[in-house]
C-alpha cells in the first residue's frame, strides 16, 4: 500500500541481508536444548555418588527400626550398590557405632521375649534370620537364663486357660503346641501347661496328676529328632 513504510526485517521472520547491506542480521535463538540451562541450571541432573546414596538408603532403614549389618547390605544390593561400596559405607557405620550386631541382638532377645513371649530357640531362629552370626546370638541369648524362660512359659498358659474351652486333654495338647511354636523345649512346655492345669479346678488337677512330665518330654524330644 502506498505510503506504508517498509519492514526493516528485524525479529524472528527476517530475511537474510544483501551484499551492502548495512542493516544487521538479526541474532538467532539458541533453543533450550542447546544452550539454554534451563530452570534446573544444567542441562540434566549430575550422576549422583554412589557412596551418597548408600548412605541414604542405610540411613531410610534404620529410621524405621535397628538392623543388622546383613540387613542393610541386603538392601543396598536390592539397590544396585556396588559391594565395594556397600563394604565401605557399613565399615564405617560399624567404626561409629551407628550399626552394631551385639547390641541389636541383646535388645531383640529382650522385647521379643517380653513382648511375644518367645523362646530361646525361635529368638535364635530370628537371629539367624537377620543375618547375626552364632557367637554373637549365643551371648545375647545368653541372657535370657532358663528359670525366666520357664517363668514365662507359665504366665503363657495361665493367659490362655482364662479362655479355654473344652475337656482337659484337647485344652493340655493345644497349649502345649502353643509354647512349641513358641520355642519352648517340650520338658519346659509340658510342665507349665500341667502347673497351669493343677491350679484350674479339680477336673484339670486330676487329669494334670496323671501327665508323667518327664516320660513325655523325652517322648516328644525323640519326635523332634
Amino acid at each position: 500500500m502506498a505510503g506504508r513504510r517498509a519492514r526493516t526485517g528485524r525479529g524472528w521472520d527476517a530475511s537474510p541481508s544483501r551484499a551492502g547491506d548495512s542493516t544487521p542480521r538479526p541474532r538467532r535463538r539458541s533453543s533450550a536444548s542447546e544452550t539454554d540451562p534451563g530452570e534446573d541450571g544444567g542441562a540434566g541432573p549430575a550422576p549422583r555418588d554412589e557412596g551418597e546414596v548408600a548412605r541414604e538408603i542405610c540411613l531410610r532403614q534404620l529410621s524405621v527400626r535397628p538392623r543388622t549389618r546383613a540387613e542393610l547390605a541386603a538392601a543396598l544390593a536390592r539397590r544396585g550398590i556396588s559391594e565395594e561400596t556397600a563394604s565401605e559405607v557399613l565399615d564405617r557405620y560399624d567404626e561409629v557405632g551407628i550399626i552394631d550386631d551385639a547390641a541389636f541382638a541383646r535388645a531383640w532377645v529382650t522385647s521379643r521375649h517380653a513382648g511375644r513371649g518367645l523362646a530361646r530357640r525361635a529368638l535364635a531362629n530370628e537371629l539367624r534370620q537377620r543375618g547375626v552370626d552364632g557367637d554373637t546370638a549365643s551371648e545375647a541369648l545368653g541372657e535370657l537364663d532358663e528359670t525366666t524362660e520357664a517363668e514365662t512359659a507359665l504366665a503363657l498358659v495361665r493367659r490362655k486357660l482364662r479362655t479355654a474351652r473344652g475337656e482337659p486333654d484337647a485344652v493340655f495338647r493345644r497349649l502345649v503346641g502353643m509354647l512349641a511354636r513358641k520355642g519352648y523345649p517340650p520338658g519346659v512346655a509340658i510342665r507349665a501347661v500341667k502347673e497351669a492345669l493343677a491350679e484350674q479346678s479339680a477336673e484339670a488337677a486330676e487329669f494334670a496328676e496323671q501327665i508323667d512330665a518327664d516320660a513325655l518330654a523325652d517322648a516328644e524330644e525323640e519326635g523332634l529328632r
